[in-house]
């Protein structure tokens, strides 16, 4: 993923990141020993879905330190994970909390439940970046790149056997956010 997302950065264009994005995550998907569909569901895979690219939901956001707080996020297995928000990325559209993950090797988080979740996108929300997964498109003009035509489903949306942390209240917007994966139709 760190690859798929280094390739992400270096292209001009959006939307040919996004369709070779699109197109790799498919791959691993269907072919990956660690993917996270079931393997007895691999071969007749179709996703995963995303809506088409839309450039309106590539957003340039100023991020504004805020007081560092320390987080029990609640995980997908019922457990907690620990995080620390750190920051708040406000763009045109939307803002959100940034948190720095303390176990299982650190990294930016930043995940993302807006009015499609539950609809038609995984309830629990989406992630946008996840820095421990290299995912997270840099920086443009001094402001964190906020694509969330890249916001993808965590890997326990698919599978039990795999724990993730659910989004928090801070990062639950009204907005309605048809971009990135979303649920088969």
């Amino acid at each position: 993923m760190a690859e798929l997302y280094a390739e992400v950065r270096a292209c001009e264009d959006p939307r040919v990141a996004h369709a070779r994005w699109c197109a790799t995550r498919r791959q691993l998907f269907t072919t990956h020993p660690q993917s996270p569909i079931p393997e007895a569901e691999r071969a007749s895979y179709g996703g995963p879905y995303v809506w088409d690219y839309d450039p309106g939901w590539r957003l340039p956001a100023a991020v504004e330190a805020a007081p560092e707080q320390a987080f029990e996020l609640p995980a997908s297995d019922g457990a907690t994970m620990r995080f620390v928000r750190f920051a708040r990325a406000h763009t045109e559209r939307l803002s959100l909390d940034l948190f720095w993950l303390e176990s299982y090797g650190g990294g930016l988080f930043v995940p993302l439940a807006d009015a499609t979740s539950g609809a038609e996108s995984y309830g629990a929300g989406r992630y946008v970046l996840d820095t421990i997964k290299g995912a997270d498109l840099g920086t443009q003009d001094g402001r964190l790149v906020l694509d969330l035509n890249f916001a993808y489903q965590p890997s326990c949306s698919y599978d039990p056997r795999w724990t993730c942390p659910l989004t928090p209240p801070g990062n639950r917007v009204e907005v309605t956010v048809r971009a990135g994966e979303r649920l088969p139709a």
